[in-house]
Formats: C-alpha cells, structure tokens, sequence
C-alpha cells in the first residue's frame, strides 16, 4: 500500500509562543521542541507514553479514532525507523467472503505510515498531514492478523522538517507492506 502524505506547515497563532518574535518565525519554535525531545528517543516524551502504553492508546483510538478502536488496531512495534501495526481477523472487520474489509486493511496501512508522522510532529501544532493518494495490491485473502510495517521513518522526518524549515508544503509518498 502507498500513502501520499502532505506535510503543511500551520501559522504559529499565538505570537511570542517559545521566544518567537514573529508569527511566522518556524525554525524557533522547531528548534525549542527538538531541543525538549531526549537525545536517544526520535519523539517527543508524552508521545513515547502514549505509544508505549496499550491502555492509552486505546484511550486515543476511542476518542480520536473510534473505528480503529472498534477494528482492534494495535501497535506491534515502533521506532524512528518503522512503524508496525496489526488488524486482527474478527467479526467488526469481516466482509462477506470470509476475509478483512479492504477498508480495514487500508486504515491499518495508513495507521503505519501515519503514526511515524505523528510521533514526528507531536505536541508542535505547525504541521497538518493529508492523505492525498493510496495505491493497493492484493497478494493473497486475508484471513488472520495482517501485520503493516512502513520503513520510511527517516524520509518522513526529512520531509517534515523541509516543510517547517521552508514553510511551504511538501508531499511524500510512503510505502508500507
């Protein structure tokens, strides 16, 4: 599966929010967020505990995400690097011919690429991500736990920080599998 997402960097609403002087002044505020991170963790220290606890993700998923909740979404596991997230093959996410729903399927590939993203941007409110492409192929019938793991962590950090260095918009293509 192969999501687009488009990095938008968002106006800084409240002027003089982390030493900037500017509204618009990007960089400040970036560097004042990286520099809150710990050296040896790639994101920020409230997202490690929302990823790294299975009951408040789960807390997420139902307020922010209720049908991925709903579907049993669930972290695998997560780093800079890579983001694995499993479906499991239950009734909520069944179709008619006894295999997941392809829309199942996608969110959970979408939540592989999607959570890198996140786990990136956390707590800076400066960029906006929008789906704007997916591309499928089916290789077999899924019928058990489907596992999508997208490698592309560094690409999308690079990508982000182009799009609040720059401030313009930027589009990556992210692959999971």
């Amino acid at each position: 599966m192969t999501d687009e997402h488009q990095p938008t960097p968002q106006p800084n609403r409240r002027a003089g929010m982390y030493g900037d002087t500017q509204p618009n002044q990007r960089a400040g505020a970036y560097a004042d967020t990286q520099a809150a991170r710990q050296p040896d963790a790639p994101f920020h220290p409230e997202f490690q505990k929302l990823i790294h606890s299975r009951w408040r993700f789960r807390a997420y998923l139902f307020m922010n995400i209720p049908s991925a909740f709903r579907s049993g979404l669930d972290i695998e596991s997560i780093d800079a690097e890579r983001a694995a997230i499993s479906i499991p093959f239950k009734r909520f996410t069944k179709n008619p011919f006894r295999s997941i729903y392809f829309a199942c399927l996608a969110m959970a590939a979408e939540m592989s690429t999607g959570i890198l993203a996140m786990g990136f941007i956390y707590k800076q409110q400066k960029v906006s991500m929008l789906v704007t492409g997916l591309e499928a192929r089916f290789i077999k019938k899924a019928t058990g736990k489907v596992v999508f793991t997208c490698s592309d962590g560094q690409s999308i950090k690079n990508t982000i920080d182009n799009a609040v260095i720059s401030g313009e918009p930027q589009v990556i293509t992210a692959h999971a599998v």
